[in-house]
């Protein structure tokens, strides 16, 4: 299963319902029989699309994708008020069914990328490969098993001959 590419569909996914909430707060908040929380709709909408911004410019980070896990939370818990507010309106059950399928995927993408990657947060990454790619600054450069410098690997004087 490539995660990263499933990370770059919800980042889409994000920026759509960001839109739909953002355009049609008013609506939607109506549907849910919470008619006077249009701006917490309008909230939820901002958030979407900032979590769809930052999914599409780093679909692989873990920690883009786990950000939209603790949006799905708040979005379960408001719809759990909503729920309580009124028992009988479909149209909140439908959307806590929406959100939790929604959630599960958000999760196992999560664990999918870090588990690929091997790393949560996308801070430091190009740091770290960066680091893996040169020789560490310690460690003196050898030619048949002997040091040829005794300053770090890195520097350009560090090469010279093995003697003798």
């Amino acid at each position: 299963m490539d995660y990263r590419k499933i990370g770059f569909g919800l980042g889409v996914f994000s920026i759509g319902l960001g839109i739909a909430e953002l355009a049609a707060s008013k609506r939607i908040a109506r549907g849910l029989s919470a008619g006077d929380q249009d701006g917490l709709v309008r909230a939820f909408g901002a958030r979407e699309l900032l979590a769809g911004a930052a999914l599409l410019a780093g679909p692989a980070h873990g920690a883009r994708v786990w950000n939209r896990v603790a949006g799905d939370a708040m979005d379960i818990a408001a719809l759990g008020l909503a729920a309580r507010r009124s028992p009988q309106n479909r149209a909140v059950w439908g959307a806590l069914a929406f959100v939790a399928a929604a959630t599960a995927i958000d999760i196992v993408t999560a664990i999918g990328l870090d588990r690929t990657t091997g790393k949560t947060l996308p801070t430091g990454q190009e740091e770290t490969e960066e680091k893996e790619r040169m020789p560490a600054a310690d460690t003196p450069q050898t030619v048949e098993g002997k040091a040829t410098s005794i300053e770090p690997a890195t520097m350009p004087q560090a090469l010279a001959p093995a003697v003798g």
